[in-house]
């Protein structure tokens, strides 16, 4: 067959995007697939114990007991009682075995300004404390600090909290797999620079692997998502420090009362929320970069606590929905909460979404025409079910006939290529 081109025409061709090519191969890999936490919960620093996570889930169980029991506190929050059925053993197994699955030791506005002997004590000891509740088996499986920010009147103290705090744990051995150390209020790219340029020299000094030290940026601030030149620097920062932004998660206080909304408004569903998140979205897609939303401080004590439980619900399923898989606790009585409506979420969309898995692996033909797009997102739908518990793999091998390998590479197909 006779073709017009020659390839000197598309050797040409290949130069040009040569560079774009290099991006799109480096710059936009995809999620890798591997775990991602549901929540954040975060603990001042002088409150740390290795038993939190335990201590924690207790007081999470006898607040739904309160309730009348995972299944009532359920239906309280709205969820249908066929998923109820499935989802209250699986939430009361959660709460007994792994009630936080991410844990930040924060050294920011949850502990306020010490002085410096105290502030240098605590972050030692939250590194012993770390390495204690490792050897005993009480650590979640994502842990680490928020130190505080890069702005001049609490930089060098930030700085110094995180080199104490790696340093120690350097000194007793191995850094924990799920360490997760936080950024926050993050105004512009070159507080990131910064902050990539410390992770450095303490791989550096310490004789870690270079890209050991990988960070989370808050954005919490105007700035960030609109700069003064009227350009985004949050999505910038992908490229900035390429491989150590681990994710940006939303600050909702923060970032609403830069905006000067009045303290009832302060929400994580307000619509200048909304427009933060999207660009964050935006500026990650195609990235390993994760999300997580803010956090509700309605706490469900007292005589407001059905209340506080129901917006709590609510709100994880609207961060799940609009594609934030994670958002912050701050009490214990939000863990059953966030728990019940994060897997009542993967369980309503399970029946449709295995049945087209499975059809698209026979190859059968249906009423619904997924594009190669689509069955990634079906993919990834049913993995972050599994990997939170939500699912059980053995389940999905029934109903699909795949298996947690191929269930995600068809999510991952990029990270599964040789």
């Amino acid at each position: 067959m006779r073709t017009a081109l020659t390839r000197t025409d598309l050797a040409a061709i290949d130069a040009r995007l040569a560079a774009t090519d290099e991006l799109l191969a480096t710059a936009y890999p995809g999620d890798d697939g591997s775990r991602q936490p549901v929540h954040t919960v975060y603990v001042a620093a002088d409150r740390y114990t290795p038993e939190l996570p335990f201590i924690w889930g207790r007081a999470a169980l006898a607040a739904a007991d309160s309730a009348g029991g995972i299944e009532a506190l359920a239906g309280l929050v709205g969820i249908d009682a066929a998923v109820t059925a499935a989802v209250a053993p699986r939430v009361l197994e959660k709460l007994e075995r792994e009630p936080i699955e991410d844990l930040r030791i924060d050294f920011e506005d949850g502990y306020g300004v010490r002085n410096d002997e105290v502030e240098d004590a605590d972050a030692v000891r939250a590194a012993k404390r770390i390495v204690a509740a490792a050897g005993a088996g009480f650590a979640p499986p994502f842990i680490g600090i928020r130190f505080k920010s890069f702005e001049a009147a609490t930089r060098a103290r930030g700085i110094r909290t995180l080199d104490l705090f790696v340093t120690e744990l350097v000194a007793h051995g191995a850094l924990p797999d799920g360490l997760a150390l936080t950024l926050p209020k993050v105004s512009t790219v070159a507080q990131v620079e910064a902050m990539a340029d410390v992770a450095a020299a303490l791989e550096r000094a310490l004789g870690l692997p270079d890209g050991r030290l990988t960070f989370e940026v808050q954005v919490e601030t105007p700035q960030l998502i609109l700069g003064a030149d009227g350009r985004s620097p949050v999505a910038r920062l992908p490229l900035a420090v390429p491989g150590r932004i681990s994710a940006l998660h939303y600050g909702t206080y923060d970032y609403s009362a830069s905006l000067q909304i009045a303290a009832p408004y302060q929400s994580m569903e307000h619509p200048a929320a909304d427009v933060a998140k999207e660009l964050m979205q935006l500026a990650v897609a195609g990235t390993s970069i994760r999300l997580s939303d803010g956090s509700t401080n309605l706490l469900p004590i007292g005589d407001r606590a059905g209340e506080a439980w129901r917006q709590h619900a609510r709100l994880v399923r609207r961060s799940l929905e609009r594609g934030f898989p994670q958002g912050w606790d701050l009490h214990a009585h939000q863990l059953p909460t966030r728990f019940i409506a994060t897997y009542a979420f993967y369980r309503e969309g399970y029946p449709e979404a295995s049945a087209r898995l499975r059809d698209h692996r026979a190859r059968i033909a249906s009423a619904v025409l997924d594009e190669p797009a689509t069955v990634r997102a079906l993919a990834a739908f049913v993995l972050r079910g599994v990997q939170c518990g939500a699912i059980s793999a053995a389940e999905v091998a029934d109903d699909t006939g795949i298996d947690e390998s191929e269930l995600a590479a068809l999510a991952h197909p990029r990270r599964s290529e040789p």
